[in-house]
């Protein structure tokens, strides 16, 4: 009876928490926004979607993302949820904003840029609407405007006329013949212009019916921005020909943000360009994306451990020093340590093994519990093998 009414509370304790991840007003709180614009008499109102972290975790900053369409918010909001829970992979976690309507003072804004008769709408968002963001909520400085049809035009004039905006443009299917915006006579005259920071921009199209009338101006964009892109813009064209016009903007979402967030995911094998110049190489390039790419801190360590391991057999000295230099440059990652004491352990030298899997259980604190554990569980294993040396 005792068994059974443990299992049973174990049960209710996972259903508890089976409940509170499936629920969705938790999962995606929308806030409202009303920023104030020397523009226009009216406030202008915007919905902003927080990641489910955003208030159990008060020290952690979160990527942007805008898009001009209102209904794009749940789209958005609903993949990003979905591919950022599981440790924001690969959807870094993100602050998604929209506006809340259909709103007159907003949709005048837009449109007189559009049609060219000034750029008060760039001034708007840089100096009113990123402005209000930043100072409310906790932005990392990392920024994506994604836009479908002619908001991706739109997208694409702010990438030429004020590219400081935002780091990352996601175009699906953009309007470019007898567009008001002129947009490849734009990119003819500005694009290898772009000053020399990193950028990301995807352009995408398909060739479904209602697309047909822009696939050759389409043909004609991705040539001009394949030759004239400056070196520090990463350019991919995507056609996902046999698809549906309205599920452009899903697509090219969801292969861009894989693009846009790989550098953070993927770690450096041993054998690239830069780990066979050394752990000094591999710290230098991870400060780059940092301070130049993202604006926000991009570890190094697991591509540090990967060189480490690989070694361990041949070259065991230059091995511990390249993991120790992981544990100097990251001194509160307890995965820092845990691999340091790992390579001890398979060197057989477990005091050392024991010492930095001690700093590992130390610094697990802030992680999840299964993190936690895995630690304890390898301090014990070296604490009954320095025992039994």
């Amino acid at each position: 009876m005792k068994v059974l009414l443990i299992l049973l509370s174990a049960l209710l304790s996972m259903l508890s928490s089976a409940v509170k991840a499936s629920d969705i007003t938790a999962l995606n709180p929308i806030e409202s926004l009303v920023v104030n614009t020397k523009f226009h008499e009216k406030d202008i109102p915007f919905n902003v979607t927080l990641p489910a972290s955003y208030q159990s975790k008060p020290n952690k900053t979160y990527v942007l993302m805008f898009n001009v369409h209102p209904r794009m918010q749940p789209v958005l909001a609903g993949m990003h949820d979905w591919t950022s829970h599981n440790g924001g992979w690969p959807w870094l976690e993100t602050i998604v904003v929209t506006p809340a309507g259909y709103d007159e003072a907003f949709h005048r804004l837009y449109m007189d840029y559009v049609e060219g008769k000034n750029q008060q709408f760039l001034s708007f968002l840089e100096d009113e609407l990123i402005a209000s963001l930043s100072e409310k909520y906790r932005l990392n400085g990392f920024r994506i405007y994604s836009g479908f049809t002619g908001n991706a035009t739109t997208g694409l004039g702010i990438l030429l006329d004020k590219p400081s905006l935002f780091n990352a443009y996601i175009l699906a299917s953009p309007v470019l013949a007898n567009h008001p915006l002129k947009p490849l006579e734009k990119v003819k005259a500005q694009l290898a212009k772009l000053p020399k920071k990193p950028t990301y921009l995807m352009l995408s199209t398909s060739d479904s019916s209602y697309e047909q009338a822009q696939l050759e101006s389409f043909a004609e964009l991705s040539n001009l921005a394949t030759e004239l892109a400056p070196e520090n813009l990463q350019l991919t064209i995507k056609r996902f020909d046999g698809t549906y016009y309205m599920s452009q903007p899903v697509l090219s979402t969801a292969y861009a943000i894989e693009e846009i967030f790989h550098d953070v995911h993927e770690t450096l094998a041993p054998g690239s360009a830069i780990s066979m110049q050394g752990a000094d190489a591999i710290l230098n390039h991870y400060q780059y994306l940092s301070d130049e790419k993202y604006g926000f801190t991009v570890s190094a360590q697991p591509s540090l451990k990967k060189l480490g391991n690989s070694l361990l057999e041949s070259k065991p000295n230059k091995a511990i020093a390249v993991l120790t230099k992981a544990t100097e440059a990251y001194p509160e990652s307890a995965f820092a340590f845990d691999a340091l004491a790992a390579a001890y352990a398979k060197l057989d030298q477990p005091e050392k093994a024991v010492e930095n899997q001690q700093k590992a259980v130390e610094l697990s604190g802030e992680l999840v519990e299964f993190w936690q554990r895995k630690h304890r569980e390898k301090l014990e294993k070296y604490q009954q093998a320095l025992g039994a040396h």
